[in-house]
């Protein structure tokens, strides 16, 4: 392809296209969700955030209904086209662990029945590419994410990590679209 045919190409991509990304941070008693929009240049836009607070159901099976159900609907009102999910990180005992990794499935269930690949980040690549550092706490991430989706006021905490885990993918996708290495390739072990 020559100099004129790359730049009448260029020009025929739609500056404005945009992805929605979906971000979960599960957890066994709340669930935090945020979607964003991410256009070509990188810009991030808020869409949505929220927790979904199962704690009050009768049984834990239930709670991961309400997960399912909840994360279901949000998907099918915003419509995204990808979703980055927090990885479970060792918890303090075994039930909780559990637990945990019972509400993951819960949500990666309720993402895959929308036809939606599932992207892992670990705790500490949300918080290095949201605060700069991997060992940023939950206080800098809440900044950080109002920072720069241009949010005013506190966020609850389940909700911002959420967004901090679509704003991860957004930065993520790009930079590993701009080095043309494919996700699973790049991954650490």
């Amino acid at each position: 392809m020559g100099s004129e045919e790359r730049q009448v190409a260029a020009l025929s991509v739609p500056r404005s296209a945009s992805t929605r990304i979906i971000g979960i941070d599960p957890g066994s008693q709340r669930t935090g969700v945020g979607v964003i929009d991410v256009d070509a240049q990188g810009t991030l836009s808020h869409v949505f955030h929220g927790a979904l607070a199962v704690a009050g159901e009768e049984t834990f099976p239930l709670r991961l209904k309400r997960i399912f159900d909840g994360l279901a609907a949000i998907i099918a009102e915003h419509r995204p086209a990808e979703c980055g999910i927090e990885r479970v990180f060792m918890a303090r005992n075994a039930d909780s662990a559990l637990k945990l990794g019972q509400a993951r499935g819960a949500a990666i269930c309720a993402v895959v029945s929308h036809g939606l690949a599932v992207h892992e980040y670990a705790p500490t690549e949300v918080k290095q590419a949201v605060v700069g550092s991997g060992r940023g706490d939950k206080t800098q991430v809440q900044h950080m994410v109002g920072v720069l989706l241009g949010l005013k006021g506190p966020l609850q905490p389940d909700a911002a990590d959420a967004l901090a885990i679509a704003v991860t993918h957004a930065h993520t996708r790009a930079s590993l679209a701009r080095v043309g290495i494919p996700r699973t390739a790049w991954r650490r072990r």
